[in-house]
């Protein structure tokens, strides 16, 4: 019998005062997940922390060590806030310093030696043994260090530089998904036998989730599991367990929650 490709996991620390403060409204987070579901890794955990570097440097050594990667977004940058490279370099234990390498991106992107000055140097400033992220539209690079990846906290950017380190991640099997709209059967009508579905399939992760179009709630039930056979059982079971609900029953009142 063939062994089973080995789960891939990741966690995403999302770094800065003004996501917390609602200054800023993050984007990030939805498209790491749509990174991670298409190659194949699981992503496991987010955590949101201040730009204080104790809470950064803690938050870091407790997700490296139990995820396979761990990508970093926020605080990168030329301003006195922009502190997650020295965090990083902490949680390593190793020295951060200008990077040559760094430097010379940036001067491709400021020629002039004046308009390099020293608050745009900051972005090249990399943990000792970190190698660099190639970002294309603004030049200041991120870095990845042991297993973690530390990127800009503008989406664009962001981007830019997940597109060029995802060819290097390793991926395991892609969850696949289906989904079955409830037909107008509120929760309350299925919770009890949509948990024993789930019971008689451990294989496959099963979610209800509601929606509200203004006018009238939606349900829809979300499985997901990597096998196609055991995902494509437990469909079958769900989809027969709304057939019955839906079937007429003078004995039992409307469901109304």
């Amino acid at each position: 019998m063939a062994e089973a490709a080995p789960v891939v996991t990741a966690a995403l620390l999302v770094i800065g005062d003004e996501i917390l403060s609602g200054r800023t409204k993050d984007k990030n987070i939805g498209t790491i997940a749509d990174y991670c579901t298409a190659l194949g890794i699981d992503l496991s955990e987010v955590r949101v922390v201040p730009d204080v570097e104790d809470e950064i440097v803690a938050a870091l050594n407790a997700m490296r060590v139990r995820y396979d990667y761990v990508f970093t977004t926020g605080g990168i940058g030329p301003t006195h806030d922009d502190i997650t490279a020295d965090a990083v370099a902490k949680a390593f234990g190793v020295g951060i310093s200008h990077d040559e390498r760094a430097v010379a991106m940036l001067r491709e992107r400021f020629p002039n030696p004046a308009d390099l000055n020293e608050a745009r140097l900051r972005m090249a400033r990399i943990p000792h043994g970190a190698g660099l992220i190639e970002n294309p539209i603004s030049k200041a690079p991120g870095f990845t260090i042991g297993n973690v990846y530390v990127m800009a906290g503008v989406p664009s950017i962001m981007q830019a530089m997940f597109d060029a380190v995802a060819p290097t991640l390793k991926t395991g099997v892609k969850m696949l998904s289906v989904s079955l709209d409830t037909g107008g059967l509120p929760e309350g009508a299925y919770g009890t036998p949509l948990a024993a579905v789930q019971k008689a399939h451990p294989g496959v992760i099963i979610g209800s989730y509601p929606s509200f179009d203004g006018q009238r709630f939606r349900n829809q039930i979300v499985l997901r599991a990597r096998d196609a056979a055991v995902l494509e059982q437990a469909r079958a079971a769900v989809a027969a367990m709304l057939e019955t609900l839906a079937s007429p029953n003078p004995a039992a009142p409307p469901a109304t929650s």
